[in-house]
Parts: C-alpha cells; sequence; structure tokens
C-alpha cells in the first residue's frame, strides 16, 4: 500500500476527530494543516510533525500534500474543494458537499477533470446496527416497505451558536436540516433509494440564529415507499434522542437511544425471538463500532490505492443535499417538490 499524505483545512473541532483517524490508519500521515488562525494548528505541528499553512494557496504548493480534508464553515466547503482538485488533490469534504447541489456539481465535476478522488463524510453508515438494518433490508424476506422515519430531538444551545459568527447563518452554516439531519437523511437514502418528493415545513422558534432550529418534512421515495422526517435543535435540556424506525410487510425495526445506535426493537420475518435477542446484545456491547472517521479515511486511502470510488462519493453526498434543498425549496413555496439527485426540482 502507497502511504497518502494528508492535510487538513479548518482546524476547529471537527479537525480533532480527522487527525485523530489517520494517525490510527495504515498508509496515511499527517504532513500540514491550514488555518488563518494560527493556534488552532499548533497542536498539530506538536503531534504530527504537521507544516502549518495560513492560507490555501501555500498549502497547495506543499508537494508532499496529496490529499486534502475540508473541514471548515460548510458555506466554504465547495470553493476549497474545487481549489484543491484544481491543484491534483484527493478531496474528501465533511458533510455537507457544498450549501447548493448547483456548487455540489462544481465540485464533482473539478474532482473529475483533474483525475482526483472524492469523499464526503457521513459516517453513521458505519454503525454498526445500521449496517444489520442495511443487511435485513438488502438480503431478507421483509416484502415492502410502508413506511420509514428519523427523528432528531437534540439540544444546541444559544452558547454554541454564538461561539461563532457563521453558526446557524444561510451563507455560511444552514440550520438542522444542512448541519444535523443531513445525516439522517442519508441513510434513509443508503437504506431506501432515491426521493421522488418533499414536503416540508421548518421556523426558527428558540435560537437567535438566521436559518431553522425545527423542521418536519414528508418523503416520497421512489419505490413508493413514505417517509417522515422530525429535526431540532431546541430540545431542553439536552439532547433527548435521535432515531431510525422502519415498517415493513414483514419487518418492524428501530434504532434509537440519544444517537440512533440501540437497537430498541427488532422484529424481522426469518429471526427466531433468540437471534434477535443475540443481535440486540451483540450490538449493545459496542453500539457505536470503529470510530466513523477512521473507517471513513482507511476507505478513502484503499480507494485511491485501488482507484476505485470511495464509499460515501461525492455523487453519494450530493444526494443527501438535494433532497435538504428540496425541503429548504417545498417550505418557501408551501408546496411538494419533486427532486432529482442532481437538483432538478419541479
Amino acid at each position: 500500500m502507497i502511504m497518502l499524505n494528508f492535510a487538513i483545512v479548518g482546524c476547529g473541532h471537527i479537525a480533532k476527530k480527522h487527525a485523530q483517524a489517520i494517525r490510527q490508519t495504515k498508509g496515511a500521515a499527517l504532513v500540514a494543516v491550514c488555518d488563518p488562525v494560527v493556534h488552532t494548528m499548533k497542536e498539530y505541528d506538536e503531534k504530527d510533525g504537521a507544516v502549518m499553512y495560513e492560507t490555501m494557496s501555500t498549502l497547495l504548493q506543499d508537494q508532499k500534500v496529496e490529499a486534502v480534508i475540508i473541514c471548515t464553515p460548510s458555506g466554504l466547503h465547495a470553493d476549497l474543494a474545487i481549489e484543491a482538485a484544481c491543484a491534483s488533490k484527493h478531496v474528501i469534504v465533511e458533510k455537507p458537499l457544498a450549501l447548493t447541489t448547483a456548487a455540489s456539481s462544481r465540485v464533482i465535476a473539478a474532482c473529475e477533470k483533474h483525475g482526483v478522488k472524492l469523499a464526503v463524510v457521513h459516517p453513521n453508515r458505519c454503525r454498526p446496527g445500521v449496517q444489520k438494518l442495511k443487511e435485513v433490508l438488502d438480503h431478507h424476506d421483509i416484502g415492502s416497505v410502508s413506511h420509514v422515519n428519523a427523528t432528531l430531538r437534540w439540544n444546541r444551545t444559544q452558547a454554541y451558536f454564538d461561539q461563532a459568527a457563521w453558526r446557524g447563518t444561510a451563507a455560511l452554516d444552514g440550520g438542522v436540516l444542512m448541519n444535523q439531519a443531513i445525516h439522517n437523511i442519508d441513510l434513509l437514502l443508503w437504506l431506501m433509494g432515491d426521493v421522488e418528493e418533499v414536503y416540508c415545513m421548518k421556523e426558527t422558534r428558540v435560537r437567535n440564529i438566521e436559518e431553522e432550529d425545527v423542521c418536519v418534512g414528508t418523503l416520497r421515495f421512489r419505490s413508493g415507499a413514505l417517509g417522515m422526517i422530525e429535526a431540532a435543535t431546541t430540545i431542553y435540556p439536552e439532547n433527548l434522542e435521535e432515531s431510525i424506525s422502519f415498517f415493513a410487510e414483514r419487518a418492524c425495526i428501530k434504532l434509537g437511544g440519544k444517537q440512533a445506535v440501540h437497537i430498541e426493537h427488532w422484529k424481522v420475518h426469518g429471526m427466531s425471538p433468540v437471534e434477535s435477542a443475540l443481535l440486540k446484545a451483540q450490538i449493545a456491547s459496542d453500539p457505536f463500532g470503529k470510530q466513523g472517521h477512521c473507517v471513513i479515511i482507511e476507505d478513502f486511502v484503499q480507494a485511491v490505492n485501488e482507484d476505485r470510488a470511495p464509499m460515501v462519493s461525492g455523487h453519494e453526498g450530493q444526494r443527501a443535499l438535494a433532497v435538504v434543498e428540496a425541503m429548504y425549496r417545498s417550505a418557501q413555496q408551501n408546496r411538494p417538490i419533486k427532486v432529482a439527485p442532481q437538483g432538478v426540482f419541479v
């Protein structure tokens, strides 16, 4: 395996997860970091020997850097990813890939033009319970899925938003749909296939931010199954729950807890009560499994070495973004919106 040298752009909270994942991944090294706020980079210089850059342009001149991880505010993702691709660097982008599907298409096009890999960070796919749910949907005789539900009842205090001026803004962040629930939307798409139509209502009820802190929405999948999404960052005084539920002719499954990692209900045709209980105990013993960012980095290194698409490609990341954008448009226009993965709305 050929070593892949990474640089992290944007050294805020999420950068720490990527740095730790790189340290734990065979064939990966953190060789550079970039942030205009110098003190945020110093720990990577001390721990990893990473070269510190204050501008993207100087970072991209570093010939040692082969892959760039974009961890900046969301509104900067697209332009920075395109800049990295044009410098022939492979690209990993924290969710969302961009704030619009049009911008995400430009990112995908730039990466394809310059022959570099593009991945989007949606690590919740890696959770053991979600993996088992995917296995059931793909390989068990459960009949037609009637409907699914994704619920996100979390707390993000005003202090959370006030600590950085870009949080909750339309230009750089988005609201609960774009920033938190996009992970749940990605899971629904991965498990159920494309969404055909959405209807959404959203409001800013509690927090002093530009974008929504609560929303509810309905989905119609191309399969004909229906879906419901409830997402809020207004829950008092702390995170209450995250759950994902599936209802089929011969299956009823719910993953829940404060994060959707525990099996709360598992009835599947062909699985005995003993088998279901053993699976529940297995998941309970290690509900998060391998850290999701580690799986993303490991897969990306392998994708570069094997010249294949990463597990969550740019096109996959765009699918979730297209649903979010359609839900925003539905809320603004107060009508159902047809949606295509590339963001063609009707």
